[in-house]
């Protein structure tokens, strides 16, 4: 109803606003991801504590998906301050367990494929936000993918094939571009027009920042397979 009441160049600009709060939020979540893993890095108390001990380190990356998990599911009945509470701490959590990467990885290949992730997401969520073509079956196909994509990796965790190892790192690179697109249109049209400055926007915003912040995170990690040089 609030909908017909606004013209379309209403419209698009309460579009254009959702968008930036949803990059907004997910660049923070990537400066505090970032910061606390190079924190992480630096401090061989840190280190000693998550890396150097697997119960940890594991309970961590169960933490993360539990947390994912609460968020996308309660979003809706969360308060303001719980759902950016909730996001803040993932991003942190994921802060420590990616700090990993330093010690595999030299800083130079991490920075050059940061921003040749940076390049292709961004190139992509244009795409999927500017495109008039319905993305639904790209996105379909790359959710099937990316449960196939999971298995193939929990499969190789007991098998080490480095042809699966390539295979899955190609394939998640593949299904992490195409995603980026589909989940940008998926949530330009998940907004909600004319509760601009609400709560309900607030959390809007939280939960496309972290779709489109997991995006990016697994399209740079498999990129790092590809063009990461290990120390």
């Amino acid at each position: 109803m609030m909908e017909t009441q606004l013209s379309l160049g209403q419209i698009e600009a309460e579009q254009r606003n959702f968008i930036r709060k949803v990059y907004s939020w997910m660049a923070l979540a990537l400066v505090i991801t970032a910061v606390v893993a190079i924190g992480t890095i630096s401090s061989r108390t840190m280190l000693t504590l998550i890396l150097g001990n697997s119960t940890v380190f594991y309970g961590l990356l169960i933490g993360e998906l539990l947390l994912v998990m609460f968020l996308s599911a309660r979003v809706d009945r969360m308060s303001v301050r719980t759902a950016t509470l909730s996001f803040i701490t993932y991003s942190v959590i994921n802060g420590l367990t990616i700090s990993v990467i330093f010690l595999v990885y030299t800083g130079g290949s991490i920075v050059s494929t940061f921003f040749i992730a940076a390049s292709i997401f961004g190139f992509m969520s244009a795409y999927g936000y500017y495109t008039d073509n319905d993305l639904s079956n790209v996105g379909s196909i790359c959710l099937m993918g990316l449960f196939g994509l999971i298995i193939a990796t929990i499969i190789n965790l007991f098998f080490y094939s480095s042809v699966l190892y390539w295979i899955t790192t190609y394939a998640g690179v593949i299904i992490f571009t195409a995603l980026t697109a589909y989940d940008t249109q998926k949530i330009k049209e998940m907004n909600v027009i004319g509760n601009e400055g609400t709560d309900e926007d607030t959390k809007e915003s939280i939960i496309g920042a972290l779709v489109l912040y997991l995006d990016f995170i697994n399209l740079f990690l498999y990129l790092l397979r590809i063009f990461g040089r290990k120390k």
